[in-house]
């Protein structure tokens, strides 16, 4: 791709993470266009679909999360890593509002531009946590399709105006009932059950 032609796929790309992070992944294809400065057309011409302008554009937060699930795994311990890549993940779900009904959707089509990706991400966190359970720092009795639907459920309470300023607090909560109890103490940033 020349460097021009890359510029401006850079920039509309910008450009659509601010307007969705802003409306939501069902922002307007036009709406996009129109704050980048470019046409329909052309949009559409680099990206066919709202599926294909957000695989784009959440490809690299996808991977990012799933690089940093690797390092986690050989930097901290089982329960701090566990946590602190479930921190992220919420984090970064409730910077784009919808985008864990794609996440969850795109997980059961392998059709969809964003298939792979999620795959990639669950096992990622799928990894974590059983390296978690391994030496005992988290319940046995979940997987990586439940971790999956915990980071879905903290980033829908982020999304909620009236829940968001109880998310952390709940975070923590949810954060401290995945692990054991000997794990649990002060690895979630709040109050260890008892």
């Amino acid at each position: 791709m020349r460097a021009d032609a890359r510029k401006n796929r850079d920039h509309v790309l910008a450009v659509a993470g601010a307007v969705i992070a802003e409306q939501g992944v069902d922002a307007s294809m036009r709406d996009i266009a129109r704050r980048a400065d470019v046409g329909l057309a052309t949009l559409l011409r680099h990206y066919p679909t709202r599926e294909a302008l957000l695989e784009a554009l959440l490809r690299t937060s996808f991977d990012e999360l799933t690089a940093k699930a690797g390092e986690l795994e050989s930097s901290s311990s089982p329960a701090d890593g566990l946590v602190s890549w479930l921190r992220d993940c919420v984090t970064w779900t409730t910077e784009y509002r919808g985008v864990t009904v794609l996440m969850a959707a795109a997980i059961e089509d392998s059709e969809s531009a964003l298939h792979t990706s999620c795959v990639t991400l669950r096992a990622a966190g799928a990894r974590l946590l059983t390296r978690a359970q391994e030496v005992g720092a988290a319940r046995t009795d979940m997987d990586g399709t439940d971790l999956f639907a915990l980071v879905a459920a903290l980033a829908w309470l982020g999304d909620q105006p009236s829940l968001a300023p109880r998310a952390d607090h709940l975070f923590g909560f949810v954060a401290n009932a995945l692990l054991t109890d000997a794990a649990s103490n002060g690895s979630a940033g709040a109050t260890p059950r008892g």
